[in-house]
């Protein structure tokens, strides 16, 4: 066997062992976090320049749970690319039924060239991650929401020219996908985060934020009061009361639970005079925030949805390499 078809071989095998897997926003160090950042918003200034990169290639989406955003940005993202995405539906045809998920995460990873997962449950996603030889992304489940994350840190960026040292308050539900990613962001990336809202972060999260602040000197906090915690803040965040998943017949009771957390003029008036609202939708007005906010002049909602097309463009060309 000669030199170069050796080189070539190892190449192609470290490529599949080493795969990425993103289950969570800390699945990626935070250099490898900054540089895909870098990427976006190179990405979004210049789409032209990688009309062809991920050309060839293809996307599995494979989903449990109901998507706009997530589907339409990574399916438009390829074809912008000149790759291709499928998608697949596994709410029709459920997953480690007639087959494994080991199983078939090995039979894909022969077909396509990454893929995305959009779950209910976070074991699905790690047992896909064990097995597959391809970049598999968490899209959510129920443990993370790393591409929006992505998402959001872009649009921060682009308002306030940095992550680092600065504060974000989350209001609604504490034990919830977007709020345990959050935490780990801020503590990964260098900017704080006030938590307030009713329930309990796993242990298990709790342990992860704290090593990272321990890193990068960022505060990740628990804030029971919504004033204290929306005091001096430059971002203000909220996602819905009634995320998917959640039967309809306990809207009532979580309503009555969320209503002390919800976004207000307000309750942003105690935030700095140029602070950005966030909520990464979909939004019910009236709800987990007021029509004034989400419509009003601090409201970045839309700045942000765009962003998950060009944060997971960055992402898949990162990847894929």
């Amino acid at each position: 066997i000669n030199a170069e078809y050796m080189g070539h071989f190892l190449s192609v095998y470290f490529f599949f062992a080493m795969a990425a897997k993103v289950l969570t926003i800390a699945s990626l160090p935070r250099e490898e976090v900054a540089t895909v950042l870098e990427l976006a918003r190179d990405v979004k200034a210049h789409p032209q320049r990688y009309a062809g990169a991920m050309q060839g290639k293809t996307l599995l989406m494979l989903f449990e749970k109901p998507s706009l955003r997530t589907r339409v940005s990574f399916e438009v993202g390829m074809t912008q690319m000149g790759g291709h995405a499928i998608y697949y539906s596994i709410a029709d045809s459920p997953l480690g039924k007639k087959e494994s998920v080991s199983d078939t995460a090995k039979v894909l990873s022969r077909y396509c060239n990454a893929m995305i997962a959009r779950v209910n449950d976070r074991k699905t996603v790690a047992e896909f991650a064990a097995n597959a030889t391809i970049p598999v992304i968490n899209a959510l489940d129920d443990f993370a929401h790393p591409t929006q994350m992505l998402a959001d840190m872009l649009c921060i960026i682009e308002k306030k020219g940095r992550l680092e040292g600065l504060t974000l308050a989350y209001f609604g539900d504490v034990e919830n996908n977007v709020t345990y990613d959050l935490m780990r962001a801020g503590a990964l990336m260098g900017f704080n985060v006030r938590v307030s809202g009713p329930g309990t972060v796993e242990a298990e999260v709790l342990a992860e934020v704290a090593a990272l602040c321990a890193v990068s000197g960022a505060k990740v906090e628990l804030e029971p009061d919504p004033v204290k915690a929306a005091t001096d803040v430059d971002i203000v965040y909220t996602d819905s009361w009634m995320s998917y998943g959640i039967p309809a017949d306990q809207a009532e009771e979580r309503v009555k639970k969320f209503t002390p957390y919800q976004v207000t003029n307000e309750l942003m008036a105690r935030a700095k005079p140029d602070c950005i609202f966030m909520n990464c939708l979909p939004a019910a007005r009236g709800m987990e925030q007021t029509a004034e906010v989400i419509d009003g002049p601090q409201s970045v909602v839309f700045d942000e949805a765009e962003n998950r097309l060009h944060a997971h463009k960055a992402l898949l060309i990162h990847l894929c390499r």
